[in-house]
């Protein structure tokens, strides 16, 4: 996939995935498109669901391009099974839009598992990647962001799957945020090259032998201390670590509302601090990243949180288009190759 540059990004929103679809996706597609009109947003779902949701809430669709997708894959659905019995299901659709060529970019907030099996299955795979990753963002001391793939799209990684994921994480990092040679770590148990199991030890094999600019391994420590550009584990450890940073926001702003609660003074002092806190921790709120791409797809894919707000929304709606802006698709399928062991 390798547009030239008068072509127009279209993107495929579901707008039926999440926990307070559609509306939230309207919303969020409304101020996507107010504060860039340079693309065209196609609304997957319902189209009666989607018109009377606009309706009630006074928001306008002649922007939009509507393609009825009247079933929906819900949180509860096993992923495959959702895929296979709801062949009209956003999802679906949504990724066959852009198969076809309809769409340069899914973009959903709905079933994690059924977006990334549908991704891959529909979209399919740049030649030469094993498997696709999720890639996730997360804030550190340095000011910056570190990286780590896999978050989740899959599990029971094997050694080369891993070494793609270090490969896709690298040109990601370097194409959307400018890092030019990022550094890569295993995620372990120690840092000593004896520590981990199979896995670990033929990935770091793996990279020790290749062109890719390896650290070494790492612990759960360096995710926020950034002491590597990207982290590169199994889908079932980089999960557990997604979910956990998720809730340290959550759990400060019920530790500080419950310190608030004892006094009138702790209350004076939360809310001279409370200013201070929100902007120092504004880079860790997923709602600023949007989502996290699905990569090594022959298009763009963006996973959404099912509770996304319409902030959220916008801003996975914003980093499909950037991906497409920056032609990313293409320099995965150009770059894979070079680090080939």
């Amino acid at each position: 996939m390798n547009q030239t540059t008068n072509e127009k990004c279209r993107i495929a929103l579901d707008a039926m995935g999440g926990d307070f679809a559609p509306l939230n996706e309207l919303l969020g597609a409304v101020s996507a498109i107010s504060e860039d009109p340079n693309f065209d947003l196609i609304l997957v779902g319902s189209k009666d669901k989607i018109i009377s949701t606009a309706a009630e809430n006074k928001i306008e669709l002649d922007k939009f391009t509507i393609v009825d997708a009247p079933e929906v894959i819900t949180m509860k659905d096993s992923p495959m099974a959702g895929i296979k019995s709801k062949p009209n299901s956003s999802i679906v659709v949504g990724a066959k839009l852009v198969k076809e060529k309809k769409a340069d970019a899914f973009v959903s907030a709905g079933n994690t598992g059924a977006v990334s099996a549908a991704s891959t299955l529909i979209i399919g795979r740049i030649e030469d990647v094993s498997r696709p990753t999720i890639m996730a963002a997360f804030p550190n001391e340095k000011g910056k962001f570190t990286f780590v793939a896999d978050v989740g799209a899959f599990v029971d990684s094997k050694p080369n799957h891993l070494f793609d994921f270090a490969v896709l994480g690298s040109i990601f990092v370097k194409e959307i945020y400018g890092v030019s040679n990022p550094t890569i770590g295993l995620m372990n148990v120690g840092e000593e090259e004896s520590k981990g199991y199979k896995l670990t030890t033929e990935t770091a094999a793996l990279f020790r032998k290749s062109e890719l600019n390896f650290y070494g391994n790492v612990e759960g420590k360096d995710v926020f201390k950034g002491t590597v550009d990207v982290i590169v584990c199994d889908g079932f450890v980089g999960n557990i670590i997604l979910k956990f940073a998720e809730s340290i926001i959550p759990f400060l702003k019920s530790s500080i509302k419950e310190y608030a609660n004892k006094s009138i003074l702790n209350k004076i002092r939360a809310l001279a601090a409370r200013g201070t806190l929100k902007e120092s921790l504004k880079n860790a709120d997923y709602q600023v990243h949007g989502g996290v791409p699905l990569l090594g797809l022959n298009g763009i894919s963006i996973i959404g949180h099912g509770s996304s707000s319409p902030l959220a929304i916008k801003n996975m709606i914003l980093r499909a288009k950037e991906m497409y802006d920056k032609n990313l698709i293409h320099k995965f399928q150009e770059s894979i190759k070079l680090y080939a062991v």
